[in-house]
């Protein structure tokens, strides 16, 4: 059984090209629960208020579902996630502080350790003129007021997070492929990536 994440900023295209590897291998897929976090509008407007209950709903939706994927294990041969449960990690060292920071961070060392690593993870980095471009195409009314500072520094983070981190992973640039539009950089995208997971 193979376990594949692609991960990225805020409108790399993550979901978008884990149905395509997720059809490729006939794998499950698992995508990351956005609109139902029921503070997240609100977090885009009020950003010190409602960041601990984003971060919180987020951090504990993740863990259930990443924690049944053992309990699928016998019926699927691979699983595609469009998200790494340390992604919300990333973000909490953005948005939270003081008290609400220590607190998150001890629920996240507590869930952790009990979820399974992904054998390969696809890391879709981005700068902020494309993911602007691509947030506005897909017109989500709660992130319309995302901007470009914003994005750079997320863009930062996930940069420095995947500088130390210790599993497999691959650099994909999203500004090289449209892998959403052209068949020819979908099929180019998708062997050198199926290549890696199948050596490992």
């Amino acid at each position: 059984m193979s376990y594949i994440v692609v991960e990225g900023p805020i409108g790399a295209g993550k979901t978008s090209l884990s149905r395509i590897l997720s059809e490729e291998l006939d794998a499950r897929l698992m995508l990351e629960v956005v609109e139902e976090n029921p503070f997240l509008a609100n977090f885009y407007q009020d950003p010190d208020n409602f960041a601990f209950k984003v971060q919180v709903f987020f951090l504990l939706s993740r863990y259930k579902q990443i924690l049944d994927l053992n309990q699928g294990a016998l019926f699927f041969e691979h699983t595609v996630s469009d998200y790494l449960f340390d992604k919300d990690y990333i973000f909490a060292t953005m948005n939270l502080r003081g008290n609400e920071w220590e607190l998150y961070q001890e629920l996240y060392q507590h869930l952790k350790p009990k979820l399974t690593e992904p054998d390969l993870v696809v890391y879709l980095r981005a700068e902020p003129d494309l993911l602007l471009n691509r947030i506005s195409k897909r017109a989500r009314s709660f992130e319309m007021n995302i901007e470009a500072s914003y994005l750079r520094t997320l863009g930062q983070a996930y940069d420095e997070y995947f500088r130390s981190y210790s599993g497999k992973y691959i650099v994909i640039e999203a500004k090289e492929y449209d892998f959403v539009g052209k068949e020819i950089d979908r099929e180019r995208l998708v062997n050198d990536i199926l290549k890696i997971t199948r050596a490992a």
